[in-house]
């Protein structure tokens, strides 16, 4: 590790085999807790290469728990980065019930917020779910609620040794960038929020050499989702778009309207407050939109009217919250 830094102090890149090969030793312990700080340090002052992306994410897929079988179902994953520093509610989560409700398989990957109060598991955890890893138990709840919650660092142990070390920087990582392309179970169709242009082309470059359906998310104003607080980038595997809040039948809101709170009881209020569809409009809308293209990554032949029109009819009509309800009597 130690010519490692070296090297990279010196500007230098890694190749994509020596990449693999750090995280591959990261995950054994092979490095203390300041060594992986340093590393991780690194990639905040310079920009992470094409090599560098696919040999950590070589490392992190050969690491992870198989379940690839599940992969029958032809499921959805909705996820963004994380790292965008807008402490949002948990919109890509709720997004991911939304759809499950109208019928489509979803499997949901995510972990303890790293930048903000809440992230998945974290509000995951505030419902009493029980994190699992057992195949059969993930089976049974994309079968029976559509839906199936892969809580990281059960699948991978070289996130959850980097998890310490993560939380005590308390700032965006390579790991964030990562996170969305380790799903264990690999599904085929993904929506994925990015927080800048670049990040969002270094996902284009990747999802073209893959046969995945996919979504790519950015609001301009530095979002890694649809947030409905300025103009957002779609871009999939047949077109680069730009759409206004306006031009999708929503009102432009403002980013206070769509903050998480102070704590994760904070944000798991707000998050019931979506399903019992007594949310703000803001917090509603910002749903029922990343909901929306998430039905259209699945289903690209109808308009997006329809898709939010799907979205809307499962929310407002109860579907989501039972759900969420039988997700929860699966999962805890």
């Amino acid at each position: 590790m130690k010519e490692i830094l070296n090297r990279l102090f010196e500007h230098q890149y890694l190749n994509r085999s020596e990449a693999k090969e750090v995280l591959t030793k990261m995950a054994a312990g092979e490095y203390n807790e300041a060594q992986i700080a340093a590393f991780i340090t690194i990639f905040l002052m310079r920009n992470i290469s094409i090599d560098e992306f696919f040999g950590f994410s070589d490392a992190l897929l050969d690491l992870c728990t198989d379940v690839t079988a599940l992969q029958k179902y032809d499921p959805i994953d909705i996820v963004g980065t994380g790292g965008d520093n807008k402490n949002t509610f948990n919109i890509s989560t709720l997004s991911c019930f939304v759809v499950a409700s109208a019928g489509y398989k979803v499997s949901k990957h995510g972990n303890y917020g790293a930048t903000s109060v809440s992230g998945a598991s974290n509000v995951m955890e505030q419902h009493g779910v029980k994190f699992t890893s057992d195949v059969d138990k993930l089976e049974k709840s994309l079968d029976k609620a559509n839906i199936a919650f892969l809580h990281a660092p059960l699948f991978n142990s070289a996130l959850k040794i980097v998890a310490p070390v993560r939380k005590n920087l308390g700032v965006r990582t390579f790991f964030n960038i990562l996170g969305p392309v380790i799903n264990p179970i690999k599904p085929k169709k993904n929506v994925l929020g990015v927080f800048n242009l670049q990040m969002a082309r270094l996902y284009y470059y990747m999802y073209q050499n893959t046969n995945c359906s996919y979504t790519i998310v950015h609001s301009l104003d530095g979002y890694d989702e649809i947030s409905l607080t300025d103009n957002f980038k779609i871009i999939n595997d047949l077109r680069e778009q730009l759409f206004s809040p306006e031009e999708i039948g929503f009102p432009m809101c403002r980013q206070s309207d769509l903050d998480g709170g102070k704590t994760p009881a904070d944000a798991s209020r707000i998050f019931d407050n979506v399903l019992n569809n007594t949310a703000t409009e803001a917090q509603k809308n910002a749903v029922l939109a990343n909901s929306a293209f998430a039905i259209r990554t699945i289903r690209p032949s109808l308009s997006i009217e329809e898709c939010i029109g799907q979205a809307r009819e499962v929310l407002e009509s109860g579907k989501t919250k039972n759900t969420f309800v039988k997700f929860l009597e699966l999962n805890t």
